[in-house]
């Protein structure tokens, strides 16, 4: 019999705040998404393709660094926040070796980037310094952004978990709106709305004492490092592959081919509506099923899952078909871009794949699989280089022959890893159940 101080791991996986969560969670990325497609329209209109290029690939960079480094950091804060909120015991001490340690993250990545800045401004920006500058700007910003929600997760806020991740793409489009009505038409201006809107939400919701926590026993590293360097290598490589056609489109286009860059990120915003839809609708699945998996119930996750993954298959061939038929259509329309029916349907059937590989590698996580994700998202980054090298000299059929690779690659891997921890009876707890509800590396 567990003694009351220490809750049976049923009972702790009980008490994991998020289930009750999932709504505002989700609204949150159905509003950020929504912000996101805003942002993109305005910045084109205001702007132009060959002003707005800069901000578009500052803006794909921000999210491949930002998520990758600090969404770690945000899970095991999340995680034990809420293991000693299941004890009893305040989170303070836990909080302060999370800020140092995000602090030393911040501080060796920026290092490298100003190391590295003469390079990734020739190459990537064209020689603009002052994209170079935000995007350091961007990834500083999101560390106490990527903290607040771990305090807000771990301490069960969901409200303001959700206000955090919400409220920072509509203060973004609120923000180049402003620009784009005073008629500003520098790019800085806008990439610096980008690089600065997630700290207005933190100061909001700081000052509604909602990152608030209380005096505890001292925290040792390993209370706060348990998972940290698979979860690192796991979203820096799923965050890459997410943003990884952007960023090869930039690297690989000529100077004549300005607008095809920008046509491509207008596509692969499209191509991802089904991604954002999804992400919202299982943020209330996945825990559900990682309790099935807690109590034993193995025949009803695989049942849950299977019908998860039924939910995947057709929105993704709704997608792609979707793309295919009217996605020139919609993007010319929306956008005034040029996208053949081929490349957007290739565009969404990455994206369906990655959608799958991310449900499947969220269910591996519950299962104790941290490491084995790992291995699945370097796969699908190992993909996609060899994909985009062997496959084409031409820009767009590369990129979205390696984006599928790369995909199929990563979701193979999962499937495996998820068969293998279910032969071999792993079962969650609450760790690995908030590690894997917290597990969304996708937030353009």
């Amino acid at each position: 019999m567990s003694s009351p101080a220490t809750p049976a791991p049923n009972s702790a996986i009980r008490r994991v705040p998020l289930p009750e969560g999932t709504l505002p969670v989700g609204f949150a990325l159905l509003v950020a998404g929504a912000a996101t497609y805003g942002f993109f329209k305005v910045g084109e209109v205001a702007l132009g393709e060959q002003e707005f290029k800069p901000i578009m690939a500052m803006w794909f960079a921000t999210f491949f660094l930002a998520p990758g480094f600090f969404l770690p950091v945000e899970q095991e804060l999340g995680r034990a926040l809420s293991q000693r909120k299941a004890l009893g015991q305040g989170g303070l001490p836990v909080v302060r070796r999370i800020v140092v340690l995000g602090g030393v993250i911040t501080s060796v990545v920026v290092a490298a980037m100003l190391i590295a800045s003469p390079v990734i401004t020739e190459e990537y920006f064209d020689g603009n310094w002052w994209m170079m500058a935000a995007l350091i700007t961007a990834f500083v910003s999101y560390a106490p952004a990527h903290l607040a929600r771990g305090v807000c997760a771990g301490m069960g806020r969901f409200r303001s978990y959700a206000f955090v991740m919400g409220a920072d793409g509509v203060i973004r489009i609120i923000a180049c709106i402003t620009l784009a009505v005073i008629g500003i038409t520098a790019a800085a201006p806008y990439a610096f709305a980008v690089a600065l809107s997630p700290l207005v939400a933190v100061i909001i919701v700081r000052s509604k004492g909602q990152l608030h926590t209380n005096p505890g026993p001292p925290a040792r590293w390993n209370e706060v490092t348990q998972n940290l360097g698979w979860l690192l290598v796991g979203t820096v490589f799923a965050a890459a592959l997410l943003n990884a056609g952007p960023v090869a489109v930039n690297l690989l286009a000529d100077d004549s081919e300005t607008d095809l860059v920008v046509w491509f990120g207008f596509g692969v915003l499209l191509a991802r509506i089904p991604l954002f839809l999804f992400q919202a609708v299982q943020a209330a699945l996945l825990p559900r099923l990682a309790r099935l998996a807690a109590r034993g119930e193995f025949n009803e996750f695989r049942s849950g899952l299977t019908k998860l993954m039924q939910l995947v298959i057709a929105v993704g061939v709704v997608g792609t078909v979707g793309a295919f038929l009217i996605g020139p259509f919609a993007v010319e329309t929306v956008y005034n871009a040029q996208l053949s029916g081929r490349t957007l349907a290739m565009l969404a059937l990455s994206s369906a794949l990655y959608m799958a590989g991310l449900a499947t590698a969220q269910a591996v996580i519950a299962l104790h699989g941290h490491a084995l994700v790992a291995l699945g998202w370097s796969v699908g980054v190992a993909g996609f280089l060899i994909g985009t090298w062997l496959s084409s000299d031409l820009l767009f059929r590369r990129i979205e022959i390696g984006l599928v690779v790369s995909s199929s690659a990563a979701l193979v891997c999962f499937v495996t890893a998820l068969r293998f921890k279910l032969r071999t009876g792993a079962a969650p707890t609450s760790d690995s159940v908030m590690d894997a509800i917290t597990d969304m590396p996708f937030e353009t």
